[in-house]
């Protein structure tokens, strides 16, 4: 009996379920510290920032203190420089987006072609991706644009036109540009990874039907490129969202809020005017505004990759 017992079904299927459970257990417990250093690090400062967003908190004077409500989120939400530094991120981005990713598919489909030099033509386009933003801020700022001493300049006085100060009369064009010029590499990569995967019979098919470059350019590779250009959208909005060194090195914001993002307007209020109180409510905003701008830039890449 004791036998028949131990030979059971039952009593040999018990092992490996108990075995399973045990490696869920072992595998949750080995990754709990990992888990609970990722909340620690992402709600802790989301928590104190909420909080101080609803206290009266000025670094210059100690007497200004207690709760506040959602007094500094009725003062900034009906502030024109909120308005405006949000009305300039939407167009910054834009902006950016426009010329990165209209730049990056027309640079990766000539750079997918034959012709002499095309490795050191892609080298050098793709260089400025490892260039600091600051460094290069100050390499536009002092090298290329400056007025007098820049290397625009001296091309304007060669051809007898005047120099424009960039920087003072376009502040936010100058940054736009400057940004697409960091981003825009970035843009090539994908693109012209995704433009080498398309089938090269099925371009020569078309080729052989009749179609010509710009109906071959519509008709396959830009259809073909459509996931790429979704998943550069969301991953440089997501960091176009956060430009700060950039309108800090060139224009510190101005002349006025002209040139000032969400970004810089929270660290102008931090920071330039000590309101610790107002800037955690803009940063509470900016997180809000992030995550919607997230799902549904998420959502829209994911029916992109599942078309």
């Amino acid at each position: 009996m004791q036998a028949v017992l131990e030979h059971s079904p039952s009593a040999g299927a018990t092992a490996p379920n108990q075995t399973k459970t045990g490696g869920k257990r072992t595998g949750l417990l080995l990754l709990s510290p990992s888990v609970l250093l990722l909340l620690a690090w992402s709600l802790v400062p989301f928590v104190m920032t909420l909080w101080y967003s609803t206290q009266n908190y000025n670094l210059v004077d100690p007497t200004l203190h207690g709760f506040a409500g959602i007094d500094n989120y009725r003062y900034l939400l009906t502030d024109p420089d909120f308005l405006h530094s949000l009305l300039n991120t939407f167009v910054l981005v834009a902006g950016v987006l426009l010329i990165s990713v209209g730049g990056g598919t027309l640079l990766a489909v000539l750079y997918d072609q034959e012709f002499f030099g095309r490795g050191i033509a892609r080298i050098l386009v793709i260089s400025p991706f490892f260039i600091m933003p600051t460094v290069s801020a100050l390499l536009w700022k002092n090298l290329m644009l400056h007025p007098i001493y820049g290397v625009y300049s001296a091309m304007m006085r060669a051809v007898g036109l005047t120099p424009i100060d960039w920087l003072a009369r376009f502040p936010l064009l100058t940054i736009m540009m400057i940004v697409a010029w960091e981003w825009l590499p970035f843009a090539v990569l994908i693109l012209l990874t995704a433009v080498q995967s398309l089938d090269g019979e099925q371009r020569e098919a078309a080729r052989m039907d009749g179609a010509g470059p710009i109906a071959r350019f519509r008709y396959i590779i830009l259809p073909h490129l459509g996931r790429a250009i979704s998943v550069v959208v969301m991953i440089e909005t997501i960091y176009l969202l956060t430009i700060f060194a950039e309108i800090s090195v060139t224009t510190a914001g101005g002349p006025g809020v002209a040139s000032t993002n969400l970004a810089y307007l929270i660290y102008s209020r931090a920071l330039l005017q000590f309101d610790v109180g107002g800037a955690s409510a803009g940063g509470v905003i900016a997180i809000i505004f992030a995550n919607i701008v997230a799902i549904f830039l998420v959502r829209a890449v994911a029916r992109n990759l599942e078309a």
